[in-house]
């Protein structure tokens, strides 16, 4: 193993430790906490997860708002997402999610005072908490993590990009496998095995289009647009949470022109990066994620039934 990560693994596992003897111990809201988080630095699709979570809670009639970090963003502090502002004041995906599921988004880097500025002004509901696998400083009711086949081979930070070691799925209560991971590949004894599958819904898509995106795994947008019969003539991509420039657009469009393209295809949260220069890039297509449970149909009652068995086992 990389020394570096040998070392992250030392820190990562002490931390993790001294939750688990309860010498460090993890502040509760009122209302209860599902978490929806992963193994690896991005790309395993928290974001579509916490989206179709969301859908199917508001079917149900279930009240509930969002808790975030607020990944890339320049402000400091609690904040309410407001879905008309920009990623620099809340981040590209709590603004993507507020915009989506039209509930409270709240962001800041204490989850646990972003949850008490979410109760004192909504109310005492179910939080949903993205990203919050490894944030242990707030109690959670409900633990649903993420994994992709990459995972299950990966190193730790910094060589590889997990956070964790696949070990740390002992502390699950429902682990997801996306983009066809499998079962036999993660100790999952014991746990609820969910299935994704995660596509994308083209539409209007120009003509031999340059395909550009700023997120993990870009790669994965290229194979699911070929797989749609999309074949791009040219590709640009950004680092994850990429922030769009004016310079950025002018290479853009001098790249489309180099290669005679007949417009652009990009991802949504893409779209929420680019800001004001949206409609620079015409003719663009926007292309949503979808993601859907297979062999489950829905997981909301497995959740709240085990939420409340916690409740009053306590």
């Amino acid at each position: 193993m990389n020394p570096l990560s040998a070392i992250y693994g030392g820190v990562v596992g002490a931390r993790n430790a001294l939750y688990d003897r309860g010498v460090l111990r993890a502040r509760r809201l009122q209302g209860p906490v599902i978490s929806v988080g992963n193994l690896s630095a991005g790309g395993s699709g928290k974001t579509p997860f916490v989206m179709l979570l969301g859908e199917l809670l508001k079917a149900r009639g279930i009240k509930f708002d969002v808790l975030s970090r607020g990944y890339g963003r320049e402000s400091k502090g609690v904040r309410l997402v407001d879905p008309a502002g920009l990623p620099q004041e809340f981040g590209d995906e709590p603004l993507l999610i507020a915009r989506k599921l039209q509930v409270p988004v709240i962001v800041g880097e204490d989850r646990y005072e972003a949850g008490r500025f979410a109760e004192s002004r909504f109310g005492v509901q179910l939080h949903l908490l993205d990203d919050g696998f490894q944030h242990r400083a707030l109690g959670r009711d409900f633990d649903i993590v993420l994994v992709t086949p990459q995972d299950a081979k990966d190193r730790l930070l910094p060589s590889g990009r997990l956070r964790e070691a696949l070990g740390a799925l002992r502390r699950a209560d429902a682990v997801v496998l996306s983009s066809g991971a499998s079962a036999e590949s993660f100790p999952v004894e014991g746990k609820l095995v969910w299935r994704v599958r995660r596509g994308i819904v083209p539409q209007n898509v120009p003509a031999r289009p340059v395909v550009f995106c700023g997120i993990a795994r870009p790669q994965n947008f290229v194979l699911q647009l070929r797989a749609a019969n999309i074949e791009p003539v040219a590709e640009a991509f950004y680092r994850d949470h990429h922030a769009y420039s004016e310079k950025d657009v002018h290479e853009l469009l001098a790249l489309k022109q180099r290669s005679e393209a007949g417009g652009f295809v990009t991802t949504e949260k893409d779209a929420v990066n680019l800001g004001g220069y949206l409609s620079a890039l015409a003719p663009l297509a926007v292309v949503p994620v979808k993601m859907e449970l297979s062999d489950v149909a829905n997981p909301v009652d497995t959740i709240l039934q085990k939420i409340d068995e916690r409740k009053h086992g306590a």
